[in-house]
């Protein structure tokens, strides 16, 4: 089937292109942000003309939000897309996996900084799609939190989305002084750290803690936040 093949290249190649463009443009905007890099020099590292480039993306908002969107899904793959499933404390779990998932992309976290820091702006492209991000998170971590409470796990009355905002502030504040100084921030254990607290501040008193025989490793077990949850591989 001759034709059929012939027809389907274009739609690969094009594919690998775009993944190019968007591989390219994700490092640019890492080093330099949105509004200082050129189309140009973007389609330049990419191995394309402008014209090529922009027969791919019409715009350089287009690009952005195209990237977004792709980092986006990578990320959703890597953390198996578990968050919104996993309830109560051990929401905590998984938030400390994707803190030590991040500590080995730091290209992509610098990128994340460097474009939400941006975003803040008026008028930036990119600050819907964030200010969109930040909710759909923080929705996803208080109704975790919540089903806790539904379930007696923790403290009745305790403010779900608040506490989603104050975790998502340590997460990023925690990533922003690592980047500037990794050999000086341990993200991870300060991370881990702050996850016992709050773990310990919100459980319901009338709730016992899970067992922990002294000297165990919680690692093993992947349900506190003073150890490492499964693998999902944000």
């Amino acid at each position: 089937m001759p034709a059929a093949i012939h027809e389907s290249r274009p739609n690969r190649r094009g594919v690998e292109v775009r993944e190019r463009v968007l591989r390219t443009a994700w490092e640019a905007f890492s080093r330099e942000g949105f509004r200082a890099c050129s189309l140009a020099r973007i389609a330049a590292d990419a191995g394309l003309s402008q014209a090529g480039l922009l027969h791919h993306f019409p715009t350089k908002e287009d690009l952005l939000l195209a990237v977004l969107r792709w980092r986006d899904e990578l990320e959703l793959d890597q953390v198996g897309r578990t968050l919104p499933t996993h309830t109560g404390l051990s929401v905590l779990s998984r938030l400390l996996r994707l803190v030590e998932i991040n500590v080995e992309l730091t290209d992509v976290v610098r990128s994340f900084t460097v474009l939400s820091a941006e975003s803040v702006s008026e008028g930036h492209p990119a600050r819907d799609w964030f200010r969109a991000r930040y909710t759909r998170v923080r929705a996803a971590v208080a109704d975790a939190l919540q089903s806790g409470v539904d379930s007696g796990e923790i403290r009745a009355g305790t403010d779900c989305h608040a506490v989603a905002t104050e975790v998502c502030a340590v997460m990023d504040g925690l990533q922003l002084q690592w980047l500037l100084d990794p050999g000086a921030v341990d993200m991870v254990a300060l991370f881990r750290d702050y996850a016992r607290r709050l773990d310990a501040a919100l459980r319901n008193p009338a709730r016992e803690a899970p067992d922990t025989p002294d000297g165990q490793d919680t690692r093993d077990t992947g349900d506190t936040p003073g150890g490492t949850a499964p693998s999902a591989a944000p």
